[in-house]
């Protein structure tokens, strides 16, 4: 599996980040969607990467810069056909490791709450993510969980 920060232009992104979004609006309200579409993602306080192997998208995820200490990760996701193969493992540990080097001192994300999150709710739980309250702009919602993981300072 290869990692690259991604522009955002290619059509296999595209076409994942658009099965993301309408996959998230069978399971979620309208109001209880938080995931960013593709010119949330160009903007200047995300890195976005995508995971391949050799020409073959295998998923995506980014991380927003929330204040100088703070990160959030967004677009979480693995294409469908190599779900279970350790490509949001891979990405994740690639996130928290660029997180650390950013010298962020929390990681936080949200996902969401039903029984369709818990395999994402466990790969957090697995890095040692813990829930936490809403941050940054969040509010409580029954459909959302909030996760945080404090990084040690280098």
């Amino acid at each position: 599996m290869k990692i690259i920060a991604d522009d955002l232009t290619g059509p296999e992104i595209a076409n994942l980040l658009t099965e993301h979004l309408r996959s998230l609006s069978l399971l979620s309200p309208p109001e209880s969607m938080h995931a960013l579409n593709l010119d949330a993602l160009r903007q200047s306080d995300v890195t976005f990467w995508t995971v391949w192997e050799n020409s073959q998208l295998l998923g995506c995820g980014a991380l927003k810069q929330l204040d100088p200490t703070h990160a959030e990760i967004k677009s979480m996701r693995t294409a469908a056909v190599h779900l279970r193969k350790g490509v949001a493992s891979t990405l994740l540990q690639h996130i928290i490791i660029e997180a650390k080097r950013r010298n962020y001192r929390r990681l936080s994300l949200e996902t969401g709450a039903g029984e369709p999150f818990k395999p994402a709710q466990n790969l957090y739980t697995k890095f040692g993510f813990k829930p936490c309250a809403p941050f940054a702009d969040y509010t409580e919602d029954p459909n959302s969980v909030f996760m945080t993981i404090q990084l040690p300072q280098q």
